[in-house]
């Protein structure tokens, strides 16, 4: 498995934009067909293009793995007939004010890290569409789950600002190693930067040396 560095919109924030797993990778309307040809390439994956929410802010606004994906109660009828009809995946929606899934949700094929301002209902609707546990919790203190913390199959990395009895209970329910990372030369929301399906990491463009070397310790070991 590699760590590769892309960008998206001449900026390194590739997880705001896209969203993958270990066989599709989607990303926004009108993206260009070369950065998608690569990532292709990177990831092992097809490429599909969609919207969610009439928006490009595909990765911020979703949550997938290999089973499941889930999109918001503002997603369009034709984005979910879309990949409900053209993918594999179960394909739910989740009725919260809270839109940006993607922030508020880490998931693997294992387990679920959700924020704790979900409801019940979501946390059941989210183990039945992605087959996985549910847990909630803060992490560094705050709700956004999925912002704070970005796992695949066999590691993730976590805000370098988590406790340590949360590490060890993510990493238990997520069922990998659990290593604190930045991204992008000192940012914190790691998943703003990472692109992660059990093929190859790739992390946006400003990804420093050290931070390829905690990613290395989380992904690769």
């Amino acid at each position: 498995m590699d760590i590769i560095k892309y960008d998206v919109y001449r900026g390194p924030n590739i997880g705001v934009y896209i969203t993958v797993n270990d066989s599709i990778g989607l990303v926004p309307m009108g993206f260009a067909e070369t950065k998608a040809k690569k990532l292709e390439e990177y990831l092992n994956i097809e490429v599909m293009y969609t919207a969610i929410a009439n928006t490009r802010l595909i990765g911020s606004l979703s949550v997938m793995n290999n089973k499941g994906f889930l999109l918001p109660s503002t997603a369009y009828q034709d984005e979910y007939d879309y990949l409900k009809n053209e993918t594999d995946l179960e394909v739910g929606v989740l009725d919260t004010k809270f839109n940006a899934l993607g922030n508020v949700i880490c998931a693997n094929d294992k387990g679920a890290i959700v924020s704790p301002a979900l409801s019940n209902e979501n946390c059941k609707v989210i183990a039945d569409v992605m087959g996985v546990e549910v847990i909630q919790k803060k992490i560094s203190g705050s709700h956004l789950a999925g912002v704070n913390l970005r796992a695949n199959n066999s590691g993730a990395v976590i805000h370098p600002d988590a406790e340590e009895k949360d590490i060890k209970e993510i990493a238990d329910v997520l069922g990998v190693n659990v290593e604190k990372c930045s991204i992008n030369g000192g940012i914190p929301y790691v998943s703003s930067g990472i692109l992660a399906n059990n093929h190859c990491i790739v992390v946006g463009s400003l990804t420093n040396g050290s931070e390829i070397m905690n990613l290395t310790k989380a992904f690769l070991n």
